[in-house]
């Protein structure tokens, strides 16, 4: 229902209906959002990647076929891909002589650091443990994997308004038993 809902925007979208391309954006930005900063690093260029992305879905919808594959699938291929260009298009870092290379510093974090981070992503863990599976499942959806708030309600079968309240308390949850 919900892919058929994003093919239906899409074919609106190739008549240049601004109102469908706005609807997809809604829809369609979190999730390609979260797949732009994981592939290229930063937010910054993630942000400017996801304008060009939504340029070409405005100009390639025609493109788009039902049968040949989800909308949103289509929408995840056409970011991917512009992410890939950009880091193809990076150039590459210039070290002079081999005296230069040695003095660069490894950007391995250290030992300590390592188990420290490894000791938060345990208490993490455990936090995420306590709280109630679905609100665990629906934090680990948007704050990990970058799911919207939409298609969480959508997957949970609850209106968006509890999944919100779900994350809100979620969160709050989480602070507490981190503070602890």
């Amino acid at each position: 229902m919900y892919d058929e809902h994003l093919s239906a925007l899409l074919t609106r979208i190739a008549a240049q209906d601004r109102a469908a391309f706005g609807d997809f954006y809604s829809a369609a930005a979190p999730k390609l959002f979260g797949l732009l900063i994981r592939i290229l690093g930063t937010r910054a260029e993630a942000e400017d990647a996801l304008q060009e992305v939504f340029t070409r879905i405005w100009l390639r919808a025609a493109r788009f076929s039902p049968e040949r594959g989800s909308a949103m699938a289509w929408a995840v291929a056409l970011a991917r891909n512009h992410a890939i260009d950009l880091i193809r298009a990076r150039k590459p870092a210039h070290f002079g002589d081999d005296d230069d290379v040695a003095t660069v510093a490894d950007p391995a974090p250290r030992a300590e650091v390592q188990m420290i981070a490894r000791g938060e992503a345990a208490r993490i863990h455990h936090c995420l443990g306590r709280l109630d599976p679905s609100v665990a499942i629906a934090v680990r959806g948007a704050y990990l994997s970058g799911h919207s708030y939409s298609d969480l309600a959508l997957a949970a079968n609850v209106p968006l308004n509890t999944m919100r309240t779900w994350l809100r308390r979620g969160l709050i949850s989480l602070k507490d038993c981190m503070a602890q």
